[in-house]
């Protein structure tokens, strides 16, 4: 998936539009791919064109387009090795039009096309690979020769790129950029909801609902109950009080009676 975190919106825009226009009507020898997690690397494939040394060969390429594109050129490099006056070793292009003669308004399609027109017409005087140079100069054929041997080395057929790849990266991209703003739009509705709707703090009274009401309810009718019970045991006689009762006035019958039995024996 697409991220392109290194080019502004607007220029993704421009370039999703100018890759699936490369994919669906590619230049001659020119077969362009996409790096899914970056289209700031584009990917192109270019058949050695007829009548050269690279005849029969598919050199992979690849531009690298950095953060203020378009207005500072791409840096172009072969990831397959060639033998070349304008290519160095380590890939890297040297043509004019990634340099001096670049111009904002030059698309992916010029720059491909004179990245392929390079292998039919090198340019000695600006070389990066002095041998190459040096031997296009004085001996052609020993030029050719060596860049035949490198082409049939290292210039096989490369894996083909999948067919329709950037018209699926270009549609998840715009896809991935509409879920951006769709959740964007989510959160900040969520954010209005959370504004209108205050959340309970988890110090606050806890108030679950049950059956026959909420626990609130509950607690207030159940607290009346435990004040009877408590107030009720307190004033209810208990069964040692009522027997001591008894007992106390069965003891002032009988000591009534001896008071009555020594004042009749006294008046004897």
């Amino acid at each position: 998936m697409a991220t392109n975190e290194n080019l502004p919106p607007n220029v993704i825009k421009q370039l999703a539009k100018e890759l699936k226009n490369l994919d669906e009507s590619p230049p001659e020898g020119i077969k362009v791919g996409v790096n899914d997690d970056d289209f700031s690397i584009i990917y192109a494939d270019i058949e050695g064109p007829a009548g050269t040394p690279y005849e029969n060969g598919v050199f992979r390429m690849k531009l690298l387009l950095s953060h203020d594109f378009p207005h500072s050129p791409p840096k172009g490099y072969f990831l397959t090795r060639i033998f070349h006056p304008n290519i160095a070793s380590n890939g890297e292009i040297c043509v004019n039009t990634l340099k001096k003669d670049w111009n904002p308004s030059l698309g992916l399609r010029h720059v491909l096309t004179v990245v392929r027109c390079l292998l039919i017409e090198p340019f000695p005087e600006s070389a990066l690979n002095e041998q190459a140079g040096k031997m296009l100069l004085e001996n052609y054929e020993e030029y050719a020769r060596h860049a035949r041997i490198y082409t049939g080395i290292h210039a096989k057929p490369k894996p083909k790129f999948k067919s329709g790849a950037i018209s699926e990266s270009t549609t998840a991209l715009n896809v991935d950029q509409s879920n951006t703003s769709v959740l964007n739009n989510g959160d900040q509705k969520n954010a209005a909801v959370s504004a209108a709707v205050p959340l309970q703090s988890p110090l606050g009274p806890c108030t679950m609902a049950s059956k026959g009401g909420n626990s609130q309810d509950q607690l207030a009718a159940v607290g009346p109950i435990h004040e009877t019970e408590v107030s009720g045991s307190a004033a209810a006689p208990t069964t040692s009080t009522l027997k001591k009762d008894v007992g106390l006035s069965k003891v002032q019958a009988v000591k009534k009676k001896m008071d009555a039995r020594k004042k009749s024996l006294k008046r004897l």
